[in-house]
């Protein structure tokens, strides 16, 4: 059986982040992520859930386990870097993105291309050394297709040397999402 994309993702994320890491959720939507950052990150660690929408934020609320441990902040996740405090700026391990709208929700309130490439050049600024990004794009709704090309364009103008990205998709799909993930090199390059 083929995994998921969001499985894939969590894979990577489980790769590059431990215990008492800092962990950015740049879109909370229902909180599955924001969950399983807290706990990858465990009692010693932080995350940082961010969504535009307060339902997103309840439903964060309600997902996460340990509260101590995650601050929920409503802001747009073009305000990313901004939206840190600055001792997390340079060492974050893992920042993750789900593109599109919230599940259950508003579907006319959507995440678009103009707010999307800051907050990932954000990410990939705030991210430390051998810490990764993931950015799950969905092109089923109106405007996700071209918000996930333009995320594919700039991710192919990262330079090789500090970046590799990888990218995965589920063929057999009509729109499939697609999951870009970006490491950033351990040592600068």
């Amino acid at each position: 059986m083929t995994k998921r994309l969001t499985e894939l993702a969590h894979e990577a994320v489980r790769a590059s982040v431990r215990p008492g890491d800092i962990a950015v959720d740049a879109t909370a939507g229902n909180g599955h992520d924001t969950r399983f950052l807290a706990e990858i990150v465990g009692a010693s660690g932080h995350v940082f859930a961010l969504d535009i929408q307060p339902e997103a934020l309840t439903r964060t609320a309600a997902a996460v386990r340990r509260s101590d441990t995650v601050t929920l902040i409503r802001r747009d996740h073009a305000e990313l870097r901004a939206a840190l405090p600055a001792r997390a700026l340079g060492r974050v391990a893992a920042v993750m993105f789900n593109l599109g709208y919230l599940p259950g929700s508003d579907r006319h309130i959507v995440t678009r291309a103009e707010s999307t490439l800051p907050a990932v050049r954000d990410a990939l600024e705030v991210i430390r050394p051998g810490g990764v990004v993931t950015i799950l794009a969905y092109a089923g709704h109106p405007g996700g297709a071209e918000e996930s090309e333009s995320v594919a364009s700039f991710l192919k103008s990262l330079p090789d040397g500090p970046f590799r990205v990888t990218e995965l998709t589920e063929p057999k799909r009509r729109n499939p999402p697609r999951l870009f993930v970006v490491h950033k090199a351990a040592v600068p390059g």
